[in-house]
């Protein structure tokens, strides 16, 4: 339910600036959240959104610019402090304990006790009821949060943001790691929390789920407020857009090169390919300059095909071969050796190292190339990596600067550009435009189809069917560990995947045992 206009603001933030060493990241920014709505937060990557909500949150002070709260002026000036007035924030990167519990994590800070002694049952079984609230009673509060999948670990932060007894809740990019019925238990749980009265700020670059779930938008772009109050459900798409990026931008594809020469030799060749409890029996092959898509839901298999392909997990079964090569099973060093290269689903945790520079995480597998004497060059690194982002239009453009200073694009640009420096033959990409924002996504669908056209065999994996039948020529449907169905892309629309898939899923996922057959 819309809340009415009339009613007053729960938080309102005015002129809000915040400058770092040599970047504005905020230049004046306006947003005002109303009790029991769902404010959506749009912009691209770098538009100061994660600077706007750590403010909020009290983890940074603003230079410039108010915060009012229910009408009174109030000052955040650490991560308590907004945690006292009932702002609880969920992080794209989750700030959970690996090895802790699920109840020590939903109460991390907050540990229920009685004279000084913990009250561990009294927690297990709060814990237990929030979960059960969101429609997970079947994660337990005496696991350990890092043997969870990413979409449980998602739904343990909620449950501790649901336990602060938050007034406001920021979520930001929730549903990154949820397939389509997490989606759908998540946005029941924010009808029900907005139903009592909670505010949710919501940030997603997903406009299909703003229309869902979102009451009004406030869109930034370049550290300001472009646009406030917009309604989620009346707003067209493309002014969004517009609003967002300063063009029009159709949500195109790259057209597809022309056919293929026929009877070109395989660049990477599957056969049989298993791992015990994951997937069974995958078999495809790659041509230089073809796009291969995996499409499926979250769980199918689809990421752990492509890390045993790049030899991070070790295949019980099957073989793989690069330019009739055989790679050793378990072997990264032989996969990047041969020419394949990964960026992994979970760039800031598998790809990146934050504290490093981007010219160190562009080199960072290409070392020897830049070895004098037993001594690294650090000014032909750094020269070779300036060469990669300029052609990859990397923002900001200082190789010098660490890398978790960029947005999620631009870090996506950097591991893309790790690989274009190891000039691979071979390119695994999983969820490459995840957390991307639409023009930077652009750009990553024409820089696919460019090494595509110079020869690289890529295959991708996207949890968006759209985004996999719009970018590869030949696309497999995976369920539970099998494929179902491998067809030219031009033959397939979403309805048909999800037919397939939903029809896979009701015929069993891999079998408990499986033959110990030809190892890669």
């Amino acid at each position: 339910m819309t809340p009415s206009l009339a009613q007053p603001s729960l938080l309102e933030m005015h002129g809000i600036v915040k400058t770092f060493p040599g970047v504005r990241a905020l230049g004046g920014v306006d947003l005002d959240v109303r009790p029991g709505e769902v404010h959506c937060l749009l912009g691209q990557n770098g538009a100061g959104k994660s600077t706007l909500i750590k403010v909020l949150a009290g983890a940074h002070q603003p230079d410039a610019g108010t915060i009012t709260w229910q009408g009174s002026p109030v000052v955040l000036g650490d991560p308590q402090a907004a945690l006292k007035l009932g702002i609880a924030t969920i992080y794209q990167e989750l700030d959970l304990v690996p090895g802790l519990t699920v109840a020590d994590n939903v109460f991390l800070g907050r540990e229920r006790s009685r004279f000084g002694f913990t009250r561990a049952a009294d927690a297990s079984r709060a814990a237990t009821a929030l979960l059960t609230r969101l429609g997970h009673p079947e994660i337990r509060p005496g696991t350990e949060v890092g043997s969870l999948s990413a979409a449980a670990q998602q739904m343990v932060s909620i449950a501790r943001a649901l336990s602060q007894d938050a007034r406001l809740i920021i979520m930001d990019e929730p549903s990154a790691v949820l397939d389509n019925e997490e989606v759908e238990r998540l946005f029941r749980v924010i009808r029900d929390l907005t139903a009592d009265g909670v505010a949710v700020v919501y940030i997603s670059h997903r406009l299909e789920e703003i229309r869902q779930i979102g009451d009004r938008i406030t869109v930034l772009k370049d550290g300001a407020t472009v646009a406030t109050g917009l309604p989620a459900r009346e707003t067209p798409t493309r002014e969004v857009i517009t609003l967002m990026t300063g063009r029009t931008i159709e949500y195109v594809f790259p057209e597809r090169s022309a056919p293929l020469p026929a009877g070109q030799e395989p660049l990477l060749a599957v056969e049989g390919l298993s791992l015990r409890g994951s997937f069974s029996d995958v078999s495809f092959t790659v041509r230089p300059g073809e796009i291969v898509g995996l499409a499926g839901l979250v769980g199918s298999g689809r990421s752990e095909i492509l890390e045993t392909l790049y030899g991070a997990r070790r295949a019980t079964a099957g073989s793989v071969r690069v330019a009739g090569r055989r790679l050793r099973a378990g072997d990264v060093g032989a996969a990047v050796a041969a020419g394949v290269g990964l960026a992994p689903e979970e760039r800031k945790s598998q790809a990146l190292l934050l504290g490093e520079s981007v010219a160190n995480n562009i080199s960072i597998s290409s070392l020897s190339r830049f070895a004098r004497g037993g001594f690294l060059s650090g000014g032909a690194e750094r020269a070779a990596a300036q060469e990669q982002v300029t052609a990859l239009d990397v923002r900001p453009g200082d190789v010098t600067r660490e890398v978790r200073t960029l947005s999620g694009g631009n870090q996506q640009k950097v591991v893309l550009a790790r690989w274009l420096l190891r000039d691979c033959r071979v390119l695994l990409l999983d969820e490459p435009t995840r957390g991307v924002d639409v023009g930077a996504r652009s750009e990553i669908y024409a820089l696919i189809r460019a090494l595509a056209d110079r020869g690289v065999a890529v295959v991708v994996v996207s949890s968006e069917i759209p985004e996999v039948l719009g970018l590869a020529d030949r696309v497999l449907v995976v369920a539970e560990g099998r494929v179902l169905a491998e067809e030219p892309a031009g033959a397939l629309d979403e309805h048909r995947v999800l037919d397939l898939v939903m029809e896979g899923t009701t015929h069993g996922g891999v079998p408990a045992t499986q033959h110990e057959g030809d190892v890669a």
